[in-house]
């Protein structure tokens, strides 16, 4: 029996579409060399080269880190019950240890890193638990009127190197069915960008790729993943570009969200893919378009 996806589903329960993927426990790796990729010749390639290194970096911090506690199973089964996602940072606070995975990672590239950036990281190392956690919560909260936008990159690196810790940990039962397709099942954060997903059993499929933890989860194409609006999707992209990515806009809420296809450039990473693509962002500003992923390294006021 062929099931029919309708719009507004999250995914199939044949079993045949996974409704969600867990973070590749290589994600960080994989983002570093697709960085390093598009680097060459870009006029970004400094911006771009510096992210690589900080994605090593948090590849080395992944690796190293222990395995950190999960919500008690009270917790999980409240959150999966009322449809939540069961790892969430509302209600839940960070493991303090992401603290210290900042100040590695600051040290780990602060050698390489341009002179504001340095700075930044000097403020950050000096600074209290109290601010640092004041500014993960607004991070998590996208609250940019509160962040100090320098430091924001490297505490998003390591609150990313944390969760995804987490989501690779967790076992699927706790999950739930989100109420709205835009926010990741696992953490309830916005994506960065979608992909298609090519040369496995769901090929063909677009995957919203979670920009705290590296989750993806399942939502039919051709729909806009903000409202669900599935009329008159439009499909934008920067003539002469090389960039293997499209955005993928709404004319009902006025968002768009970029997607990758893997079908015509396999190692295409979201983050990535996103980062080196600013020209599209600015198309779609002439366009009139909002943004709606997220993206911890390029994030601005406003």
């Amino acid at each position: 029996m062929t099931t029919i996806l309708r719009p507004g589903q999250f995914g199939v329960s044949s079993g045949e579409i996974p409704e969600w993927r867990p973070p590749d426990p290589g994600v960080f790796a994989q983002r570093a060399r697709r960085l390093r990729q598009l680097a060459a010749g870009h006029s970004m390639a400094t911006y771009l080269e510096f992210s690589a290194a900080l994605a090593e970096a948090q590849q080395a911090q992944f690796d190293a880190l222990a395995a950190l506690p999960l919500p008690d199973a009270t917790s999980l089964a409240r959150r999966r019950e009322h449809g939540m996602p069961p790892l969430a940072p509302a209600g839940w606070p960070p493991d303090p240890v992401w603290r210290a995975v900042a100040v590695r990672l600051a040290d780990e590239i602060d050698t390489i890193a341009p002179e504001p950036a340095r700075a930044a990281f000097a403020r950050l190392r000096g600074a209290g638990a109290d601010w640092l956690e004041a500014q993960a919560k607004a991070l998590l909260a996208e609250d940019r009127q509160a962040l100090d936008l320098a430091c924001a990159p490297l505490i998003g690196a390591a609150l990313q190197v944390c969760w995804t810790r987490l989501a690779a940990a967790l076992d699927a039962t706790w999950i739930a069915r989100p109420e709205a397709s835009h926010s990741c099942p696992v953490c309830g954060q916005p994506p960065v960008a979608a992909v298609v997903r090519a040369g496995d059993a769901d090929s063909g499929r677009r995957y919203l790729h979670c920009a705290l933890c590296g989750t993806e989860w399942h939502v039919v194409r051709a729909q806009c993943s903000q409202c669900d609006n599935d009329k008159g999707i439009v499909y934008f992209a920067v003539e002469n570009s090389k960039q293997p990515i499209q955005a993928e806009a709404c004319p009902e809420c006025g968002s768009y969200l970029k997607l990758c296809r893997l079908e015509k450039t396999p190692e295409a990473e979201p983050l990535a893919d996103d980062l080196a693509s600013i020209a599209l962002d600015l198309l779609m500003g002439e366009e009139k378009f909002a943004r709606s992923g997220l993206n911890y390294f390029m994030l601005q006021n406003g």
